[in-house]
C-alpha cells in the first residue's frame, strides 16, 4: 500500500454484517475512491505470467492502468476470455494483478474478475459444455445444477469472481441470432432451468449473472439490438416471470441489464425497472451491472443523454451500479456531473455501497485475504506467505506454472457428455433407427467433419480461438464423423460435405450425392456455425431473415432424398429451422442444439442405439420458414385459420420428443379437491408405464388451459413437468400439486390476478400430444396476488410394484 494507508481497518472486522463494513469503508474514501469502485478495465492475461495488459478492442482505446490503480479498482474484465493463455499461467498473471491493485490504493481493496460462462468457463482449454438451448431440452434442473456447480468450481480455482451468465431470455422469434444462448420459448421452462444452474454457480462461491433485464429477446423482427414494443402483458406474463424466479428463489447476486429499450425507455435508464421493480419489489440486494458499453449506449444510441456525464447519471440513476466493459462514462465524465452539482452524491454511495457488500461477501476485504487462487494455493516455489511469486532477474516466472491447471478434466468430459446425451431431441423415426450395423455410412454435409459443429458462439473456441487460427482448440473435439467409425468399427465410412455451411456453390453435390447412392444409410450432418455479429450463422449478431438452413444446405438434403438412400438426418444449430420435406420424408431427424465437446459421440451413441434419446424440444420447429414470430404460447388468433394463408402449425411443437421406449399413460386422476378457492389447491397425477423391453425416461409435461378469462390467454403454458426414468416394464405415479397461484395472470389494470372459474389439467408428452385432462373449478371472488405467489407446480415421482 501506499503512504496513506488508513491505519484502522473496521471493514475488516468479520463479526460485523457486510452492510455495516461496507458503510464503514466507504465514509473514509474520497468521492474519486468511490467512482474507481463503479467500474471495470478490459484486460488479457499474460501467456508469461505477468501483470495483464489493458485489451485493445473495437470500442474504445486500452485504458492505461497505472494512472487508475491509486484509486482502485471495481472490476476486471475477462482476464481469461480475452486471448488463448493457459490457465496456469492466466491464474498467477491475474494472482500478480491483484497483488499490484490491492497495493496501490490506501485501502487494499483488490478488483473482482468476472468472466463469459454461457457454455462452460470461456477460457482456453476450459470444457465447453452444451449450448443453454440444449440444457432447456433435457427438462432435468438438478443436471444443470451439478453443469453450473462444475463451472463456478473452474472458475473460482483460478480466482475469477462473478460469471455473466445464465440468459433467462424467453424466445419470441427464432430469427434471433442469440437464441442458442436461451433456455427455449418457455418462461417456466427457463426459469426453473436458470434458477438451478444458478444455484450451481452461486454455490460454487461465484456471482451469477442474469441476463438480459429485460426484453432483449422480444426485439422486432428478431433482429439483434433492435426496438421492443410489447404490451404490458407480455411482458408481465412471459419475459419477466423467469427473473422473478430466479431473484426470488435461486440466490442470484447480480443482473444485467438489457441493451433494448422497450416501448422507448433503455433498459439502462429505466427506474421504474432496476429499482421500483427489481429491488423494491423483488427484494434484489445485489449489484446491477452494465452489458458491455450499454451506458454509454445511452447517449450514442439510444439518445437519451446529450453527453456520456449524462449517460451516467441516467444509468445510475435508474441503479446500474458497475459499468462494464471498461471505464468511460462512469470516469471522468460521471466525477465531472458530480462536481457541477448535476448528480447528487447520495446515488454514488448508494452504488458503491453494494459494490462493497459484494467484495465483502467474496472475502476480498477480510484481513486474510490473498490474491494467490486455490489452483495455486499448492505449487512449490510460490511465495504465499509474502503474497508475491518468487521471479528470477530477467521479470520471467522463476516457477513455471504452465500445465499445472486442468479445466477439462475427466469429470468435466463425463458430465459434458450426460448433458448432450439427455439433450440430443429425436424428433422423428420411421424405425430406420437404431442403426443395426449398416456396411456402408456416407456422412454428408459441412458438419459431418467439422470439429466446430459442436460450438456455441460463447465458448471460447468460436468466440476468441478463431481469432487465433495458429492456436490449438485447447480441448478435444470428435467429430460426428470420427464418432461413427468408433460406435461402428465395421462399417465402411465415407465423408464427403456437399456444400459449405452458409456458401452458395454447389459444386460438391456431385460427390456427396454419389457417396449416397453408395451407402446403405445416409448420415447427412447439416445446421449453423456459430460466431459473433454476421462471423457465423447463429450467434450475436447472427439474425437471420428465414428460417431456411442456412446457404445451400436445403438443396443438398432434397437432393439427398431424391437418391433413395435411407437419409437420417442429424442438426447441429443454434436454432430451429424449417426443413421442407425432410420433415416427412427423412427416415429420422435428431436436433442437437450445439450440443459441446462431447457432441460427437453422442450423436453417434444415439445412431447406434447406445443412448436411449429421451431430450424434448425446448423451441417448437417450425413448417414454414416464414411463419414468424411463433410460439407455442399463441393465442387464439395467432394459430392456424381460414382468414390467413399462413399456417403458424409447427412441423414438430414444444416439449416434443421421443425415443426408443414406449410408455403408456393411465389412470389420470384428481388427488385433491375438483373445485378449490382461488387461495387453494389440489393435485393431478396419471400412472406411467414402461411399456416396452429397453429401459426409458418419459418427460411428462403439465400444461394449464384457462378456457375463459377477462383478457386473452395462450391456449394453455407448462407449469411443471417431470423425468420418469423407467425400468422396461416399470410404472410410476406421477402427480402434480396445482395451486391457484399458477393460474395468475396480469389483469386488465395492469395488476396480477386469479379469477374464479373453470380450469383444465393438460398432462403431455408435448404441447401437442395431450395424453389426459382433468378440470377444475376456483371459486370465490377476483383474488390480487404479488410475486409472493407460488410459482411452481411441485412434482413427485412414486414408483409403482
Amino acid at each position: 500500500m501506499t503512504d496513506t494507508t488508513v491505519d484502522y481497518l473496521p471493514w475488516r472486522d468479520t463479526s460485523r454484517t457486510a452492510r455495516e463494513r461496507a458503510a464503514l469503508l466507504a465514509a473514509q474514501m474520497t468521492r474519486q475512491e468511490k467512482v474507481a469502485q463503479l467500474f471495470g478495465v478490459w484486460v488479457g492475461a499474460s501467456s508469461e505470467g505477468g501483470q495483464v495488459a489493458p485489451h485493445q478492442h473495437d470500442m474504445k482505446e486500452p485504458v492505461p492502468l497505472e494512472n487508475l490503480l491509486p484509486s482502485g479498482l471495481g472490476q476486471l474484465t475477462r482476464p481469461f476470455g480475452t486471448h488463448p493463455v493457459d490457465a496456469g499461467m492466466g491464474a498467477l498473471s491475474l494472482m500478480r494483478t491483484q497483488q499490484r491493485i490491492a497495493g496501490a490504493n490506501r485501502f487494499g481493496i483488490p478488483a473482482m474478475a468476472h468472466e463469459e460462462c454461457l457454455a462452460g468457463f470461456a477460457a482456453w482449454g476450459a470444457t465447453a459444455y452444451p449450448v443453454p438451448l440444449s440444457w432447456g431440452a433435457t427438462f432435468n434442473p438438478e443436471l444443470i445444477a451439478r453443469v453450473g456447480a462444475a463451472i463456478g468450481a473452474d472458475m473460482r480455482s483460478v480466482g475469477v469472481h462473478q460469471g455473466l451468465a445464465p440468459v433467462l431470455d424467453v424466445v419470441r422469434d427464432a430469427r434471433w441470432g442469440r437464441v442458442e444462448e436461451t433456455i427455449g420459448e418457455d418462461p417456466y421452462l427457463v426459469g426453473s432451468i436458470a434458477s438451478a444452474y444458478i444455484r450451481g454457480l452461486e454455490g460454487a462461491g461465484v456471482v451469477a449473472t442474469l441476463k438480459h433485464f429485460v426484453g432483449y429477446s422480444a426485439s422486432k423482427a428478431g433482429r439483434n439490438l433492435a426496438p421492443v414494443s410489447v404490451g404490458v402483458r407480455e411482458r408481465a406474463d412471459v419475459l419477466l416471470p423467469p427473473f422473478e424466479m430466479a431473484v426470488r428463489e435461486a440466490g442470484v447476486r447480480s443482473v444485467m441489464h438489457a441493451y433494448t429499450d422497450v416501448d422507448g425507455v433503455p433498459s439502462a435508464a429505466d427506474r421504474d425497472l432496476l429499482t421500483g421493480l427489481l429491488r423494491e419489489t423483488w427484494g434484489f440486494e445485489g449489484t446491477v451491472v452494465a452489458d458491455y458499453f450499454g451506458v454509454g449506449f445511452l447517449k450514442e444510441l439510444h439518445r437519451v443523454a446529450g453527453t456520456m456525464g449524462g449517460a451516467a447519471a441516467a444509468a445510475l440513476t435508474a441503479g446500474v451500479d458497475v459499468e462494464l466493459p471498461t471505464v468511460d462514462a462512469f470516469g471522468e465524465p460521471l466525477l465531472a456531473e458530480l462536481e457541477a452539482g448535476r448528480l447528487d452524491e447520495s446515488v454514488i454511495d448508494t452504488a458503491v455501497q453494494r459494490v462493497l457488500e459484494q467484495k465483502i461477501q467474496l472475502g476480498l476485504l477480510d484481513a486474510d485475504w490473498s490474491a494467490v487462487p486455490p489452483a495455486l494455493a499448492g505449487i512449490p516455489g510460490l511465495d504465499l506467505a509474502g503474497g508475491t511469486a518468487d521471479r528470477a532477474s530477467d521479470g520471467a516466472p522463476a516457477v513455471s506454472v504452465a500445465g499445472s491447471v486442468n479445466l477439462d478434466g475427466p469429470e468435466n468430459r463425463a458430465l459434458a457428455a450426460e448433458v448432450a446425451e439427455q439433450a440430443l431431441v429425436l424428433t422423428a423415426n420411421n424405425g430406420i433407427l437404431p442403426l443395426a450395423a449398416p456396411g456402408r455410412i456416407a456422412v454428408v454435409g459441412p458438419n459431418g467433419d467439422n470439429p466446430m459443429a459442436f460450438l456455441g458462439c460463447y465458448s471460447f473456441p468460436a468466440h476468441v480461438g478463431v481469432q487465433h487460427p495458429e492456436v490449438a482448440a485447447g480441448i478435444e473435439l470428435p467429430t460426428v464423423a470420427a464418432a461413427l467409425r468408433t460406435e461402428f468399427p465395421d462399417s465402411t465410412i465415407t465423408v464427403a460435405e456437399g456444400c459449405s455451411v452458409d456458401g452458395p456453390a454447389t459444386d460438391g453435390f456431385d460427390a456427396a450425392v454419389a457417396a449416397a447412392g453408395d451407402a446403405d444409410v445416409v448420415v447427412a450432418v447439416l445446421g449453423d456455425r456459430s460466431g459473433l455479429f454476421g462471423r457465423g450463422t447463429s450467434g450475436e449478431g447472427c439474425d437471420t431473415e428465414s428460417l431456411v438452413l442456412p446457404g445451400v444446405q436445403q438443396q443438398l438434403l432434397e437432393a439427398l432424398l431424391d437418391t433413395g438412400t435411407p437419409v437420417v438426418l442429424v442438426l447441429l444449430t443454434g436454432r430451429p429451422y424449417a426443413l421442407g420435406r425432410a420433415a416427412t420424408e427423412a427416415a429420422a431427424i435428431v436436433q442437437a442444439f450445439f450440443p459441446g465437446e462431447e457432441g460427437g459421440p453422442a450423436v453417434a451413441g444415439v445412431l447406434s442405439g447406445r443412448i436411449n434419446p429421451s431430450g424434448r424440444l425446448p423451441v417448437s420447429v417450425p413448417a414454414s420458414p416464414g411463419a414468424q414470430p411463433s410460439t407455442y404460447l399463441a393465442a387464439p388468433l395467432a394459430r392456424s385459420s381460414d382468414v390467413s394463408s399462413i399456417d403458424p402449425t409447427p412441423a414438430f411443437p414444444f416439449g416434443h420428443g421421443i425415443g426408443y421406449s414406449t410408455f403408456t399413460w393411465s389412470d389420470a386422476a384428481l388427488d385433491g379437491p375438483a373445485e378449490f378457492g382461488v387461495d387453494g389447491e389440489t393435485v393431478v397425477s396419471v400412472t406411467v408405464t414402461n411399456t416396452s423391453g429397453r429401459d426409458g425416461t418419459e418427460i411428462v409435461q403439465l400444461y394449464l388451459h384457462d378456457p375463459v378469462a377477462s383478457v386473452v390467454r395462450p391456449e394453455h403454458r407448462l407449469t411443471g413437468f417431470a423425468r420418469v426414468p423407467l425400468a422396461a416394464g416399470a410404472s410410476a405415479r406421477v402427480s402434480f400439486g396445482v395451486p391457484a397461484d399458477v393460474a395468475s395472470f396480469t389483469g386488465r389494470n395492469g395488476v396480477r390476478i386469479v379469477e374464479p372459474g373453470e380450469l383444465e389439467l393438460r398432462l403431455g408428452a408435448s404441447s401437442t400430444d395431450i395424453r389426459a385432462t382433468a378440470g377444475v373449478t376456483l371459486t370465490g371472488t377476483v383474488r390480487e396476488v404479488d410475486h409472493t405467489r407460488r410459482l411452481h407446480c411441485p412434482a413427485e415421482v412414486s414408483p409403482l410394484d
